[in-house]
């Protein structure tokens, strides 16, 4: 079937529904937003990685996307169908006649609420990026893992695939293409034995593989995603850092560097993929490497230039490092430490360790419920803080920064993060947060769904306890977030750059 064949398609789709609003064309599709119907469209074209080139197979692949991302969103997805042509000549969607096309058709939303538009305008919110962290997990958790594809091997395939893209497209000079690919090469070497052995500890999973903040939309309210990568089983069954990494990238390249640590360190408090951090740097490039090519092959040489560039910039490695930021409740800790995370190390930054975070999990309930005050027993809090010591010590020797945001009130605990820190050969850097008893008093109070169960009559036994000589840096807390994160940066030599 050829272009022209199929510009009859678009213009009987674009008929239905009331009609097309707009027609959105891809490198591999076609698709009339109509009122209340989305019909996507195959384009008649085939790839090194794929093949719509007949109708059999576009028939095949709509039923098979349908199908795939019913299990991302059950509530957009209409099914398949196909497009027949009439004893009169006529098009229609499941006909009597010959089946020339297929359609996926998919209930429509908003443009406005496509999460690329969203980042846009700067409507992301906090609640939006968690939501979708945890959904992402969800999905992982829910597929079955796979010891038969992915690992160093098909990594290596996706380089190849990925170089020869690059070539073709040239969303940079000859040189600087060679010397990503060379780079790329490199980073696979010395990572080959962690891919395979994650694959071996059934990390390889077949995932959505197409997480850029256009394939994810808010629908009635919730992070929805869509449009998972269908035509390839295996570009699509890859390890789960891979996955999420798409979705890093894009909030960093986005501008949105705080929301893509936030996803970062929600994927990771519910997902435990500590081990395959030293991979994200290289995972985070290939995906924007990728894009790159897509883009430039699509005419856009100004996004692509732009995904190189990033490409070239997220291989900067990453070196470990242990933060403590303590403080007694209400001094803003946790604030301070979101804050900082993106600033420290390469994209998306520090992982961020929290002691209340890890009590509510040990009591198997959400972030936000509030716990008994049995949960606050010297022997519950004994584990807490030994889990997060150890949790800090096996991020930070993996290379990796990490902030440990606690009270840190008592000398013991101060000494053991600092061990923490030298068993992992890693630097320490203390933080300590002050602020009157009234504006932490204030902002205990005004706290809504928060984290810590901390009230002011926690704050006041707090209080009366000796904390000892204390020896970290010593910041003000009355003063903004941003201005306190950008102090300890400036004062601390983290060991490396500034992320890009």
């Amino acid at each position: 079937m050829d272009f022209g064949a199929q510009d009859e398609v678009v213009r009987f789709l674009a008929s239905l529904d009331g009609g097309a609003a707009r027609i959105v064309t891809t490198h591999i599709s076609v698709v009339a937003l109509c009122r209340t119907r989305a019909y996507k469209l195959k384009k008649a074209v085939r790839f090194p990685y794929l093949d719509f080139s007949t109708p059999s197979r576009r028939v095949a692949m709509c039923e098979r996307e349908a199908a795939l991302n019913m299990r991302f969103a059950p509530e957009l997805y209409l099914g398949a169908h196909r497009v027949t042509r009439e004893a009169d000549g006529a098009l229609a969607l499941d006909g009597a006649g010959e089946t020339i096309d297929a359609v996926v058709v998919m209930r429509r939303f908003a443009d406005a609420d496509l999460l690329e538009q969203i980042a846009k305008d700067g409507r992301l919110t906090r609640q939006m990026v968690e939501s979708l962290a945890r959904r992402i997990a969800r999905t992982h958790d829910e597929a079955a893992p796979d010891y038969q594809r992915g690992g160093a091997a098909a990594m290596r395939r996706t380089l190849d695939d990925a170089a020869l893209s690059l070539r073709n497209a040239a969303p940079a000079g000859v040189d600087q293409i060679e010397a990503l690919v060379a780079r790329h090469g490199a980073a696979l070497d010395a990572q080959a034995a962690l891919l395979d052995g994650r694959k071996a500890l059934g990390k390889v999973r077949r995932c959505h593989g197409d997480l850029t903040l256009r394939n994810i939309c808010l629908f009635e309210g919730a992070p929805t995603l869509f449009d998972c990568l269908e035509f390839d089983d295996e570009m699509a069954t890859i390890d789960v850092l891979y996955d999420v990494g798409f979705l890093l990238m894009d909030l960093w390249r986005a501008g949105e560097r705080a929301f893509s640590n936030l996803a970062f360190n929600r994927y990771l408090d519910a997902r435990d993929e500590t081990d395959g951090l030293p991979l994200l740097p290289f995972f985070m490039s290939l995906r924007a490497a990728i894009r790159a090519h897509v883009e430039a092959a699509q005419q856009n040489a100004e996004r692509g230039r732009l995904y190189f560039d990033l490409a070239a910039a997220l291989l900067a490695p990453s070196k470990g490092a242990v933060v403590a930021i303590g403080g007694l409740s209400g001094s803003g800790k946790s604030s301070v430490a979101a804050a900082l995370a993106p600033l420290i190390g390469c994209p998306p930054g520090a992982r961020v360790i929290n002691s209340d975070r890890i009590r509510k999990r040990l009591f198997g309930v959400s972030p936000t419920a509030r716990l008994p005050q049995e949960a606050y027993a010297s022997a519950v809090s004994a584990k807490v803080y030994g889990e997060m010591f150890e949790d800090a010590a096996r991020t930070a020797a993996l290379g990796w920064p990490v902030i440990v945001d606690a009270v840190f009130d008592r000398p013991e605990d101060r000494a053991a993060i600092r061990a923490a820190a030298g068993r992992a050969r890693a630097p320490f850097f203390g933080v300590w947060l002050d602020l009157d008893l009234t504006r932490r008093a204030a902002r205990i109070e005004a706290r809504i769904n928060d984290v810590s169960d901390a009230t002011c009559e926690v704050l006041t036994a707090q209080m009366k306890k000796a904390t000892g000589a204390i020896e970290w840096l010593k910041v003000d807390a009355s003063k903004d977030t941003t201005n306190i994160a950008a102090e300890i940066k400036t004062t601390f030599d983290f060991g490396s750059d500034t992320p890009v």
